[in-house]
């Protein structure tokens, strides 16, 4: 399995977000985290929680995949071998939002799982 490169995770989260026009300020409100702190993880001197890191990929609109390795399309083919019947349907019904964030983390799974 690859090794986290948390400079590299921080380059990207650092793009996206000035893709976005946004200042560190911002997207550190918004993802209710101090600018300090989210400057420590663009620089990859500090590392996050898996929370922190959810909320971040949910505020930027970005695969976990994306800002891990720097993959923009994971293998949607793995993740529906792994999506249990009826789930879609279950998933109507759920906060999107929160679904949303599930089918990224999965993705990011899946790539992970393809590379063993």
């Amino acid at each position: 399995m690859k090794e986290l490169d948390y400079a590299k995770i921080g380059m990207r989260i650092r793009q996206v977000r000035k893709a976005k026009g946004w200042s560190q300020d911002v997207l550190a409100k918004k993802c209710g985290i101090s600018m300090s702190f989210l400057g420590h993880i663009e620089r990859g001197t500090r590392i996050m929680s898996l929370e922190t890191f959810g909320s971040i990929c949910q505020v930027l609109e970005a695969g976990a995949d994306e800002l891990l390795w720097g993959v923009a399309n994971a293998s949607d083919m793995v993740l529906d071998l792994w999506k249990p019947s009826g789930m879609q349907e279950e998933a109507k019904h759920k906060d999107t939002d929160s679904y949303a964030m599930y089918i990224k983390i999965m993705k990011s799974v899946a790539e992970i799982m393809n590379e063993a």
